[in-house]
């Protein structure tokens, strides 16, 4: 699978973007599949003073195996859509995301 056929990440020079799309309050943390052009993750904290948002990164970190520190929410602290910026190894994120997705 190419980048093309993940329209919710980009990779840029130290690690990769993701479009995502947060659901709070669910009964568990997963990713979900795909809403539009996001990725959808599902989070078992609500939306109240950045709770939903730190679960995310570390959400996030675990699922891609790098420290919460290299997860940085760039854009829609106040929103379900979200961009977040991985740093690491993109072509092993790459591996992770085409993984992530083959088994939804």
């Amino acid at each position: 699978m190419n980048q093309a056929d993940h329209p919710f990440f980009t990779i840029v020079e130290d690690g990769v973007i993701l479009n995502i799309h947060v659901q709070p309050r669910a009964s568990k943390n997963q990713v979900c599949g795909l809403q539009g052009e996001a990725l959808k993750i599902r989070l078992t904290s609500p939306p109240v003073e950045g709770a939903a948002n730190k679960l995310c990164r570390e959400y996030l970190a675990d699922l891609f195996g790098v420290a919460k520190s290299y997860v940085e929410i760039i854009s829609g602290e106040t929103s379900r859509h979200k961009r977040v910026r991985i740093s690491g190894d993109p072509a092993q994120f790459k591996k992770i995301i085409d993984t992530i997705i083959i088994s939804r």
